[in-house]
């Protein structure tokens, strides 16, 4: 649908909504947050600048939007994996782990991808994943909290930046049951 007919059609307040959400992601996962203006993304989805303030009041409003979006889903699947590990003690890091090492499977990053480049480009949204892995963190001390889940979380870390800038990594299924490894109890 173009601009020019966006006047004609019936108003779909969540889908123009959900639409400028997805272009605003894919913007910044292919071109980074520069390309993210209020124009290319209005274009992208097919509305009017007026169109894309309706929903948005500035493009740093529908930035934070699309990274709280971003957030949830890595916590919803989180949430997903911690509920079906049968042993507690380091379920939040083997889900963080086994996170990490799902999307540099499937390629593109899912959710990842967007955003590790929105976070690393902008210290408002580094200071927003500190509060999110802090809070979360928090919810699991009592069963991740011992160094070697630190450990395992930050080699993850690396790797989720390694998969994002499309390094050779070693063995992936070895780096991945060393990791695991780590989040078990020490016998």
């Amino acid at each position: 649908m173009t601009v020019e007919n966006a006047h004609k059609r019936k108003k779909q307040p969540e889908i123009v909504r959900r639409a400028l959400l997805d272009h605003a992601a894919r913007l910044a996962a292919a071109q980074g947050l520069a390309a993210v203006t209020v124009q290319a993304v209005a274009d992208a989805a097919g509305v009017t600048k007026g169109g894309f303030i309706h929903h948005f009041p500035s493009k740093q409003a529908l930035i934070d939007a699309v990274f709280q979006e971003l957030l949830d889903a890595i916590d919803r699947e989180l949430d997903e994996r911690i509920a079906a590990d049968p042993e507690p003690y380091g379920s939040f890091t083997r889900a963080y782990v086994e996170a990490v090492f799902r999307v540099g499977v499937e390629g593109g990053g899912g959710p990842w991808a967007p955003l590790s480049i929105l976070m690393l480009t902008d210290a408002d949204l580094r200071a927003l994943w500190v509060d999110w892995f802090q809070a979360r963190f928090e919810r699991h001390r009592a069963t991740d909290s011992d160094m070697r889940h630190a450990v395992a979380r930050l080699a993850a870390d690396g790797i989720w930046l390694a998969d994002l800038a499309t390094m050779a990594l070693p063995d992936r299924q070895q780096l991945r049951a060393e990791l695991l490894e780590m989040t078990r109890r020490p016998s």
